[in-house]
């Protein structure tokens, strides 16, 4: 009885583990939507993602933002939205350090790929944690 006992354990182990890492798209509308961003972000900096229409402007510099949540109890779109807020937060904060009214060129970057859309930005929801990483470019609109 233990050596089938142990013969199972081991087969167990032996199997490969297969973790979540499913692709969520959420809109930039729906995040700047949220009553949490109408708190967390006051307008002097405006975000235009890669593709979409943007003003003339000067670039300031490049960079990137990092968020992770857990993802119990929420749908992975709403972990989606909420990782997006918290590094448009980060963006805002830096950009306005550095005199920058406007982060252009906003794109998920996901595993060393990007992901570029006018509309659109990507998370990674694992059975854990929900993440995203963003990258833009600080810039002085109207330049």
């Amino acid at each position: 009885m233990k050596f089938i006992a142990a013969a199972l354990l081991a087969f167990a182990g032996a199997l490969p583990a297969h973790a979540r890492n499913n692709a969520v798209n959420v809109t930039l509308e729906s995040v700047l939507d949220m009553p949490e961003a109408k708190a967390k972000l006051d307008g002097s900096v405006k975000f235009y993602l890669a593709g979409a229409k943007t003003p003339k402007y000067k670039k300031l510099g490049q960079d990137v933002a990092n968020a992770k949540t857990n993802a119990f109890n929420k749908t992975p779109e709403e972990a989606c939205r909420w990782n997006v807020l918290t590094a448009l937060i980060k963006f805002q904060e830096h950009a306005l350090r550095q005199g920058a009214d406007a982060v252009v060129d906003l794109a998920s970057y996901n595993e060393h790929v990007p992901f570029e859309s006018p509309t659109e930005l990507q998370c990674r929801d694992g059975a854990l944690v929900n993440g995203i990483a963003l990258r833009g470019s600080y810039a002085k609109v109207g330049k």
